[in-house]
């Protein structure tokens, strides 16, 4: 059987050619998913500026959740990463220091700083430019101008920061640190032997001390080994060590997120990227094999008649056409694993580019997403050969001759059923959509249902393509005469082959449509929802890290300003009570000045007053109170970010919307459990009968007195948030572009294969009479209706998930969008479809008659 199978292939280059395209991209783009999987679920961040030290301690990330169903045999434990660096206390270091084997410890602490010189300077979040000189050998760096810094006032540059300032060794730089923007002299510039995430400032031992975030404490230690020690054996002594101080060991790689803390955080992204796409990905790698495996074998009933009528039974017919797709799928499955790797690549490239994660993590793709990608293809190639022969195999000799006639059957049982499973799907996840869905959840459920839809208009595509004909049958011929008349005739008898073309059109402009609105009826919504969730007037952020103290007091004492909150964002875990719903995300925290959260942001309180937000205590969004419980008055025992444990009174209750639900805390209170130890922001509102073109100019010359402090309306702060939704929107842009490009292949092999296979009708054409140029004609209306059909339709699916999803997000049941992506999606879809009709029409007239007559069908 295999055999005849490699020989029938030798003779259908053309359907074996368009099923191996399709296998060969589809499984290329699953196991480039599959690669950014694998990379986010064990994220590598290679160390860098801690690359020396051979061992590393650093506090524990890892937080186990409460469990959901505490003492019961359904308790189920979850873990989180904390969000903000865990630090350790500095006395730490003596007790490591004190492990047989270890030579020297080296604690590391980062110093937040910025230059105003160099403004564009780029850090890998979590961690800051400032640090101490005697970390330097961690790196190692090394000298290659002046000498190392040994009093206050003293900092040593690396290269290229050097070269951004234009400063050299004697001279001196402004930098902004706590306490304001300082000049320091340079007395030397240092280059790293290994490649640097970021730029880097070191100061004096004294000068590091007084400027440290968090005084007693450090952000790391590194580890240097006596000779001859195992670097693994000694972690592992460490390890038991430091364990009771919520400290952990690490060596190798793992090293890299005790530098970089919060890098990890990109594995998670990447992992909900991959699943969503490379879901998407194999949804689409089976409609388009199976449309064009089903339309190569379409066009053989000839030939499958003739074997049945020949003596072959129907389970060798099936055995045969098995045995081909599966040739294909292993040759393209195969071929697929290099130019996946590739792919893997580029796209992690483009996500990091884009902002997606930090560029500190490594990507890595070994056997496991190859071989899934592998697997996925050669099951896609025989489902698609198994119902494809399926069909073949049964259909009786003298019925499948009387179909190359005018082909009658088309729904099977499968067809009927698994187009009605699919379309109740969809309408169920529409149904769950506008009733409990509710803003970016919305995605999780609008998605799969209009591919469900899709399927399910697939599957009854020959159906709805010959009704569609007989509509557009009449205005056809009005517009296009005698051409028009020819193509509707022919697409009367071969509306089965039609819909086959029709398929992957409808596909296409399906996901582009739906992919391209789903973004910007995203997009605006949270516009519309953050614009109404703030009411600050202004917003002001300092370099120097003095929000919380200094610089909020100098702005309340501005004329002109009514209120000024300070601002800071964060993460906690509800412990005690536990929330049942409560997973790796945590709830949201939001630090603020108890006195003025009120007019600076829009949170409608439901019971209790923000007025006594002050101290240790909280104010609980509804839905979180009414899981814990928890009234005003009573007090929750909460995990913040940096893996305190804290207990706290609840003084109010808010009512917000769900995406933007957040507890509310003194900023004071929450500041110094973050990552930075400051706020981050001053919300400020105008005093009545002051203008807010008034109080921008106030601000404004406070702004030009005081270095390092920038000035930003609200039309600024809205516009920067919209600029940060829609850099994640690009990100969706890039991996759905990358999967219509597969698609829009697809509808370049059915519409080319489809085309190529009526070289033998043409050539009966053009002995009748008709020139070249007349079967072009009646060609490129045939491919017209093909994508006029296919845009209705794709149209019509992508509506039937758009209209619920902006419901769902956005209260509306229009989604948002400029028309001119609607118009481009068709001009597009018209354009290939054109292009993949005429050019194999016109490569099939231009040879001789004669020649074309003798081709086989």
């Amino acid at each position: 059987m295999l055999r005849l199978a490699l020989s029938t292939l030798r003779f259908r280059k053309a359907g074996f050619t368009a099923t191996f395209v399709a296998l060969l991209v589809g499984t290329a783009i699953v196991m480039a998913c599959g690669g950014l999987m694998q990379t986010g679920i064990s994220p590598r961040v290679p160390p860098q500026r801690l690359a020396e030290a051979p061992v590393v301690v650093a506090g524990d990330q890892h937080y186990n959740l409460p469990p959901t169903n505490p003492g019961t045999e359904d308790e189920d434990h979850e873990s989180a990463t904390l969000p903000e660096r865990v630090r350790l206390d500095a006395s730490l270091g003596a007790k490591i220091a004190a492990v047989p084997g270890v030579a020297k410890v080296i604690p590391d602490v980062s110093i937040p700083a910025t230059l105003p010189a160099d403004p564009d300077v780029k850090l890998v979040r979590g961690t800051a430019l400032g640090h101490d000189w005697a970390t330097a050998e961690l790196a190692p760096y090394s000298l290659t101008d002046g000498r190392a810094p040994q009093h206050s006032g003293e900092v040593v540059l690396d290269q290229s920061t050097a070269s951004a300032t234009g400063v050299a060794s004697g001279g001196s730089v402004q930098i902004a640190v706590r306490g304001g923007v300082r000049s320091f002299h340079v007395v030397g510039i240092a280059v790293a032997s290994g490649k640097m995430a970021s730029d880097a400032v070191f100061f004096s031992h004294e000068d590091a001390l007084a400027l440290t975030p968090a005084n007693g404490q450090v952000d790391t230690f590194g580890v240097l080994p006596a000779a001859g020690t195992d670097p693994a054996a000694l972690s592992t002594q460490i390890g038991n060590a430091v364990r009771d101080q919520h400290a952990v060991a690490l060596t190798g790689v793992a090293r890299g997120t005790a530098e970089f803390a919060q890098a990890s955080d990109g594995g998670e992204i990447l992992v909900i990227l991959a699943a969503v796409f490379g879901g998407l990905a194999v949804q689409v790698a089976l409609f388009v094999v199976a449309s064009t495996l089903g339309l190569s074998v379409q066009q053989r009933r000839r030939e499958v008649a003739l074997l049945r009528a020949v003596g072959a039974t129907p389970k060798q017919v099936s055995r045969m056409i098995t045995a081909e797709s599966m040739v294909i799928g292993v040759l393209a499955t195969v071929l697929a694993a290099f130019p996946g790797e590739l792919l893997g690549n580029w796209l992690f490239d483009r996500l990091s580019g884009f902002g997606v994660f930090e560029p500190v993590l490594a990507y890595h793709q070994d056997w496991i997403p190859t071989a899934a990608g592998v697997l996925v293809g050669l099951l896609s190639a025989w489902g698609a050969g198994f119902v494809a022969a399926r069909y073949a195999g049964r259909t009786r000799p003298v019925e499948a001759m009387q179909e190359l006639v005018s082909p009658k059957r088309w729904l099977t049982s499968f067809r009927l059923w698994w187009g009605i499973g699919s379309l109740v799907g969809g309408v169920a996840l529409a149904y769950l959509t506008i009733t409990v869905m509710d803003g970016p959840l919305a995605a999780s459920t609008a998605g799969p249902a209009v591919t469900l839809v899709a399927a399910a208009v697939a599957l009854f595509a020959p159906g709805i393509t010959r009704a569609m004909v007989a509509v557009l049958r009449i205005p056809v011929r009005a517009v296009s005469g005698l051409s028009g008349y020819l193509a509707m005739a022919n697409a009367r008898v071969r509306w089965l082959p039609m819909s086959g073309a029709v398929v992957p059109v409808m596909l296409a402009t399906t996901l582009a449509v739906f992919m391209l609105y789903f973004q910007t009826t995203q997009v605006e919504s949270a516009k519309q929802k953050y614009a109404s969730n703030l009411s600050a007037d202004a917003v002001v952020t300092s370099s120097t890290g003095d929000v919380s103290t200094g610089l909020l007091g100098k702005v309340r004492s501005l004329p002109g300003v009514g209120t000024a909150s300070a601002y800071v964002t964060s993460k906690g875990y509800n412990e005690k009570p536990s929330d049942s719903s409560q997973d790796e995300d945590g709830l949201a925290l939001t630090g603020v000045t108890g006195d003025a959260v009120a007019k600076t942001r829009a949170s409608e309180v439901a019971t209790g007053s923000l007025d006594a937000l002050q101290g240790n205590t909280i104010a609980l969004p509804v839905d979180n109170a009414t899981r814990l419980h928890a009234k005003v008055g009573d007090e929750i025992g909460l995990r913040l970010g940096d893996g305190a444990q804290v207990r706290l009174r609840v003084v109010a209750t808010l009512r917000s919307a769900p995406s933007f639900a957040t507890a509310l805390m003194p900023a004071g209170t929450l500041a110094p459990h973050t990552t930075d130890g400051i706020a981050s922001q001053v919300l400020v509102t105008a005093a009545a009968g002051t203008s807010v073109s008034e109080l921008m100019s106030t601000l404004d010359g406070m702004a030009q007195a005081s270095p390092g402090v920038q000035v930003a309306n609200r039309d600024t702060l809205t516009a920067k948030f919209v600029q940060e939704q829609e850099a994640n929107a690009w990100v969706n842009y890039l991996v759905v572009g990358m999967i219509l490009l597969y698609a829009a292949i697809s509808v370049v092999n059915t519409l080319v294969l489809s085309t190529a296979h009526r070289r033998r009708e043409f050539g009966l054409q053009r002995l009748a009479g008709s020139s070249r140029s007349q079967v072009l004609g009646v060609m490129a209306v045939e491919g017209m209706v093909v994508a006029i059909i296919g845009v209705v339709l794709g149209t019509a699916v992508s509506l039937a998930m758009l209209v619920p999803f902006s419901q769902a997000v956005s209260d509306s049941w229009l989604p948002y969008g400029p028309l001119w992506i609607y118009a481009v999606v068709v001009l597009l879809a018209v354009v290939v479809s054109m292009v993949a009709t005429l050019f194999p029409t016109w490569l099939a007239v231009r040879g001789k008659t004669s020649i074309a007559m003798l081709s086989p069908e």
